[in-house]
């Protein structure tokens, strides 16, 4: 048997420098959270399908054979138009607004619909060259809800699975959707003889639209198609926890401490870490901690706000002008409240090393974790695991599918200012 992942990156992400190709680990829950299972199953037979980056590569056939040498992965070659259509049109302006509960973001339009369904068949067909009769086929996430189906009605014998890592919205939410669309996405994901979710929230989100737009019910979380049955399951996503538990006995990690117990001395360290997305609530957490100090002259200069921020689809208009208001606000913050002995928010607007951020979640009193709406939210995880001194507070929007989990976490409403 061998698994075969299907997935919108590959696990690692290919750009060229004077024709040399340069590989790096992918960002992201989904790659990272793969990868750390995948390592814990090294003698499993496994290829990773999906899109490489934006080329132009010199050498496709080179790249295909590296990939497939040193990564297992298997690169599928999309124009770049359509594919920016694809990933930045009906996936990041449709479904990802949609599905995090921010229907005035939703861009509904026709075209996108389209190139979304060509994509996923063009990725249908990749995987149906490759794929033997004892496969098992994983596919993962809201890019490719349609490809379980394809591929079910060609190889009606093959064991699907699908996992979607976003959350799954309520029917009064996902019924804004065209109704034609709507009925195509659930049919598509009902292909897969296994749909996993992050929450039973999620899971029983997803059977109520079956209910009301397919007209089918379900029992135990399984629906009768007739011809097939398919299991609807909540699987709460993990972190790798000696990663996190162990870094700070790491040189690298106790070097990177050192470094930083110079800079903040003996303030209080409250850490925000995020992908910079509307849906991640970094402005509430500004405002929150603007509130704090506003409030609490005592703790002005005996705090610091770290806020990482590591950039995200730089080309959407929705994150441009995130990306301002946030620099916007942290100048506001600094220039109100600092001074020249003391900055109240140190903010960096890059993606940082696995040694920096340990040493910053084993280092910090506080995690500010205020996502607006989250699948799960991984960097509540490894905060809590890398906490080896156990003095660490985690303040957790109840929002995020962790917060269900992390029941010991201070629970917030990101929008209580």
């Amino acid at each position: 048997m061998r698994l075969i992942i299907l997935s919108n990156r590959l696990q690692v992400t290919v750009t060229e420098d004077k024709g040399k190709l340069i590989f790096e680990p992918s960002a992201g829950g989904l790659a990272t959270g793969i990868r750390s299972w995948l390592a814990g199953v090294s003698d499993m037979e496994y290829l990773w399908m999906g899109w490489p980056g934006a080329g132009p590569y010199s050498d496709r056939e080179d790249l295909r054979t590296l990939l497939l040498d040193k990564y297992h992965s298997i690169p599928v070659f999309v124009e770049e138009k359509k594919m920016d259509l694809f990933y930045h049109g009906f996936c990041n302006k449709a479904l990802w607004p949609l599905f995090h509960y921010f229907p005035a973001l939703t861009v509904f339009d026709e075209k996108m619909w389209e190139i979304y369904r060509e994509v996923n068949a063009v990725f249908a067909d990749a995987l149906l060259r490759i794929l033997r009769p004892d496969d098992v086929l994983w596919v993962h996430d809201y890019h490719f809800l349609l490809v379980p189906e394809l591929i079910k009605k060609a190889m009606p014998d093959i064991s699907v699975g699908f996992f979607l890592h976003i959350p799954f919205p309520e029917y009064e939410i996902f019924r804004l959707l065209p109704r034609k669309w709507g009925k195509e996405i659930l049919s598509g994901m009902l292909g897969a003889d296994l749909v996993g979710f992050h929450t039973y929230d999620y899971m029983h989100y997803f059977l109520r639209c079956v209910l009301r737009v397919m007209g089918l019910d379900h029992d135990m979380g399984v629906i009768d198609l007739g011809h097939k049955y398919t299991r609807a399951g909540a699987f709460p996503m993990g972190i790798d926890f000696d990663t996190y538990a162990l870094a700070s006995k790491l040189s690298a990690v106790k070097k990177e401490h050192s470094l930083l117990e110079k800079e903040v001395r003996d303030l209080k360290v409250i850490l925000s870490v995020d992908r910079q997305d509307y849906t991640k609530g970094i402005l509430n957490r500004l405002e929150g901690y603007e509130s704090f100090l506003e409030k609490n002259p005592v703790w002005r200069g005996n705090v610091v706000l770290v806020m990482i921020v590591v950039p995200s689809r730089v080309d959407v208009e929705q994150y441009q002008r995130e990306k301002y208001v946030i620099n916007q606000t942290v100048g506001n913050i600094n220039g109100t409240y600092g001074n020249i002995h003391w900055t109240p928010v140190i903010y960096q607007y890059r993606a940082i090393q696995f040694e920096q951020l340990a040493a910053l979640y084993n280092r910090s009193d506080v995690a500010l974790v205020t996502p607006r709406r989250d699948g799960m939210n991984l960097v509540a995880k490894e905060f809590v695991a890398a906490q080896t001194e156990k003095r660490g507070v985690l303040i957790l929007s109840e929002m995020a599918g962790a917060a269900l989990e992390l029941g010991e976490a201070v629970i917030i409403n990101p929008h209580n200012r």
